[in-house]
């Protein structure tokens, strides 16, 4: 097995962006929420007007895994992102969305990403890596957890018109040594 390359994204990738979270995104969550709700969902976040909004928040940064020539997943990331105040006097860095192809989850492409937000996160001197998982994502709440991560409070999310929750869990990073 490779180890994925991991680039950051420029412009010129917002259609490709734009496709891949609504198909990763589709891919992990459509077994269990209703149609309506996903197509709603999915209209309102996986447009290329909508990276492009992504694009020109500063704060915000997406980035790509390669295998090959082949895109295998993402990671979108917010410097000094606050969740709900759980997290004050902290210098945060948040996980706003990381996946993978579904024929890739278990093939390391998850791991390089987390390990390069880790990394980035330490870099800029960040406390906190903090993201917000669905509590019925027990594969991905396994993962975080593998990595060091703490679940330290909730938030609602709304697919479409489903008010479900989200985990939030964080990782406090230490200087690198």
């Amino acid at each position: 097995m490779h180890t994925p390359i991991i680039r950051q994204a420029t412009v010129t990738d917002i259609p490709l962006l734009a496709r891949f979270g609504w198909q990763t995104f589709f891919d992990t969550f459509q077994a269990d929420n209703t149609r309506e709700d996903m197509e709603l969902y999915l209209t309102s976040n996986f447009t290329p007007e909508k990276v492009t909004a992504e694009f020109d928040n500063k704060s915000k940064t997406y980035f790509l895994a390669y295998l090959g020539k082949e895109a295998v997943g993402y990671v979108k990331v917010a410097e000094d992102a606050y969740p709900n105040g759980l997290l004050p006097g902290e210098t945060n860095f948040e996980i706003c969305q990381l996946y993978a192809q579904k024929q890739k989850i278990g093939t390391g492409v998850g791991s390089a990403l987390l390990q390069h937000c880790i990394a980035l996160a330490r870099s800029k001197k960040k406390r906190q890596l903090w993201l917000g998982v669905w509590e019925q994502n027990q594969r991905a709440i396994q993962f975080y957890r593998r990595f060091g991560f703490e679940k330290f409070g909730e938030h609602t999310f709304m697919l479409g018109n489903d008010k479900q929750t989200d985990w939030l869990m964080k990782k406090t990073l230490t200087s690198p040594v």
